[in-house]
């Protein structure tokens, strides 16, 4: 009976478990508690942000820094939508969302498709947002709520300025080209918890 069983797919499902396994061994090294690919929409977005607040509880983290975070990702996933050219009529985006925390520093990670047209307005957006101080961020900010224009996607930039004053860090971006006509945008998005606690004790 033994005999008959199929041992090159019994190899095949070793080696898969093997790869899961370095993956999720990967993962952890990494600080990576939450990976998601896929479509995204207002149900996911608030299933995530769930989760992650359910793993700060856990680890007794500052409630101060839990806001903090909190927001980040919820602006982080909404920038995500609203620059995604993967949008269905059903408002429904695709890409891949990843959150991790080393030591003190929370980060988030977003991945999705955009069209290659639009690579240069928004790496000149992430620019702009990354060259500015503090006080420059705040009046772009007012600058954008009484006079911005909304794009086609339904944003005046808003959200890349509120991450930015927000975490006080640089936003990191890259984008790779997939074909002809999209490139993938990468973003991360780090959290300094102690630079927030220290925000709050001033």
């Amino acid at each position: 009976m033994l005999d008959n069983i199929n041992t090159s797919k019994m190899d095949l499902n070793v080696n898969f478990i093997k790869s899961v396994l370095s993956l999720f061994s990967e993962m952890q090294g990494n600080g990576i508690s939450l990976v998601y690919l896929g479509e995204f929409n207002h149900e996911i977005t608030k299933m995530f942000t769930s989760m992650a607040e359910s793993d700060m509880d856990r680890k007794n983290e500052d409630r101060y820094v839990k806001k903090r975070v909190y927001h980040v990702m919820v602006e982080t996933l909404q920038n995500m939508n609203k620059h995604s050219d993967e949008i269905t009529d059903a408002h429904i985006g695709n890409g891949l969302f990843i959150i991790g925390q080393k030591e003190e520093i929370y980060y988030v990670i977003t991945s999705n498709k955009v069209a290659r047209s639009k690579v240069d307005g928004l790496r000149a957006a992430i620019d702009e947002v990354n060259a500015a101080s503090a006080d420059e961020l705040k009046k772009m900010y007012m600058q954008q709520i009484k006079h911005g224009k909304l794009s086609d996607k339904g944003g005046a930039g808003l959200g890349l300025i509120d991450i930015a004053r927000k975490t006080g860090e640089q936003l990191v971006y890259k984008f790779l080209p997939i074909d002809e006509e999209f490139d993938l945008f990468i973003l991360k998005v780090e959290i300094n918890g102690e630079k927030i606690k220290d925000e709050k004790n001033k």
